[in-house]
């Protein structure tokens, strides 16, 4: 008897091993905040199905997608389709998105006024220097009444295409990165939530104006043409869009971040 208990335990451990080592990796470069925290829910979901889920976190917008271009990485979950749309046509990759996840509403912060009736004249204000996140900021700050763009739409705007500026703003183009960082230094910042949540800032209530949860600027996941289809990113986007990463993003970030599916 004893002997039959200590084979029928080598037995399942030698399945256990077997199933271990035949599970697929799946390499996923994230921003900490929230994406990573998100995958961290999903990862022993996955484990469940037979992907190894490995979470490569990154601090900027650019190294995600030439790694995963590269087959460094198999998708990366930071940002949204204006985002890769641009950075697509400029570093003449093909990434494509699989599935929106979440909408972070972008949003405008100060540590020098309460309220944007105080923004003096001449006032300097901080936005991203890349081309989708410029022209979200410029276009936010229009929506405001702060400025008119030539073309009102333009999602690429950058400071040149300023048709009206009554108050004379000074504009400041920075790494998105950076921008909490200029706080001090500046009377406005217009700053994505995900480094907004990283310098501790809560947008619901620190945010001096915010987008609305209608926001185009859903984040979602990327992949290359050649894996977009597989198995396992299938799985990485279903368990993405459980019910359980919904709720999740609803109690942990309370509408700094809002579910896109």
């Amino acid at each position: 008897m004893r002997f039959l208990l200590a084979r029928t335990a080598l037995l399942a451990s030698a399945f256990f091993l077997a199933g271990a080592a035949h599970a697929e990796k799946l390499v996923v470069g994230a921003t900490q905040v929230p994406h990573a925290e998100i995958l961290e829910v999903v990862k022993p979901v996955l484990a469940k199905e037979g992907v190894d889920l490995d979470i490569k976190v990154f601090s900027d917008y650019v190294q995600p997608n030439l790694q995963l271009a590269d087959k460094e990485l198999d998708a990366n979950f930071f940002q949204h389709k204006p985002y890769l749309d641009t950075f697509n046509k400029d570093r003449g990759t093909h990434l494509v998105s699989v599935g929106l996840v979440h909408v972070e509403p972008f949003g405008g912060y100060s540590r020098k006024i309460k309220s944007l009736a105080e923004l003096p004249s001449g006032a300097t204000v901080a936005i991203p220097n890349d081309p989708s996140n410029s022209g979200r900021a410029l276009l936010l700050l229009q929506k405001q009444g702060l400025l008119k763009l030539k073309d009102p739409s333009n999602i690429v705007a950058t400071p040149l295409d300023i048709a009206e500026n009554p108050k004379k703003l000074k504009f400041r183009e920075l790494e998105a990165a950076m921008l909490p960082r200029a706080l001090d230094d500046v009377e406005l910042a217009l700053i994505n939530t995900n480094y907004a949540l990283e310098a501790g800032l809560v947008p619901t209530k620190d945010a001096l104006f915010i987008e609305g949860a209608d926001s185009p600027y859903a984040n979602l996941v990327a992949a290359r043409p050649d894996n977009q289809n597989s198995p396992a990113i299938k799985k990485l986007v279903d368990a993405l869009h459980s019910s359980a990463v919904k709720q999740f993003i609803l109690d942990k970030y309370k509408g700094a971040v809002v579910p896109a599916f």
